[in-house]
């Protein structure tokens, strides 16, 4: 079971001070149930219409992952097996994206890459004070919607600088040890709290959803997180 109170994350605690709602959402972002829950969060974060902060914690599927990552189709069978098996899952996703406007092109994907490298400039615009949740949108859809290797440096150059990041900044990050030292502290964190796969949402370090869930479980789970029902258990099942 899930231990939310052994999840200890800090990263921009300062707007804690005048925000009611937080939520640290531990994604990846080659995670398709990852684009679709942000996507779910920003419609939830929409409805509640308060003072919110959000936080992304990384997390790799593919620890593992070489460096140039790996062909999509040899990926695809190495995790699933054949490709009967497969297609339905990637039918029932293009389905699902749809309705929350995602336009899934798997067809456009050619290789799974690493993406240790996208989670280093995503804490990198933590640390600069751009919006973390528009990046990682652009860097889901680049993926996602677009194909892109989101391990290639000048592909990340791109989305960094998009965001308000200087692509001086950006390099330095991309070749700090200590930053990705980092980003592998934080995976190895969340991993030791219980976390083994994402989407994943902590709410104000209290309430714990596991998966995907729809809009209207994430506003439920937010108004018990801000006006009742203390809980330190996960508050829904595990779905992806």
């Amino acid at each position: 079971m899930i231990d939310p109170g052994i999840i200890n994350i800090a990263q921009s605690d300062d707007s804690m001070a005048v925000a009611a709602l937080r939520v640290d959402i531990i994604a990846d972002l080659i995670c398709p149930w990852c684009y679709l829950g942000k996507r779910r969060l920003d419609d939830a974060l929409l409805a509640v219409r308060g003072p919110s902060v959000v936080n992304w914690i990384p997390f790799q599927l593919n620890p593992d992952m070489p460096a140039d990552g790996m062909a999509f189709d040899d990926y695809l069978l190495s995790k699933f097996g054949h490709r009967d098996t497969i297609q339905p899952g990637l039918d029932y996703l293009t389905e699902a994206g749809r309705a929350e406007g995602i336009h899934f092109r798997f067809d456009q994907i050619k290789r799974v890459p690493r993406t240790l490298e996208a989670h280093q400039l995503m804490l990198l615009a933590d640390q600069e004070g751009a919006d973390t949740s528009a990046l990682a949108e652009r860097i889901l859809q680049g993926f996602f919607e677009q194909g892109l290797d989101i391990s290639a440096r000048q592909v990340l150059l791109m989305m960094g600088e998009q965001h308000g990041l200087s692509a001086d900044a950006i390099n330095k990050a991309l070749d700090d040890i200590l930053l990705r030292q980092r980003v592998l502290e934080l995976e190895a964190q969340v991993r030791r709290g219980g976390v083994t796969g994402v989407p994943d949402f902590l709410i104000n370090r209290r309430l714990f959803i596991m998966g995907a869930q729809k809009t209207e479980v994430l506003v439920d789970v937010f108004d018990r997180a801000m006006f009742g029902e203390a809980s330190d258990q996960p508050v829904s099942p595990t779905i992806n």
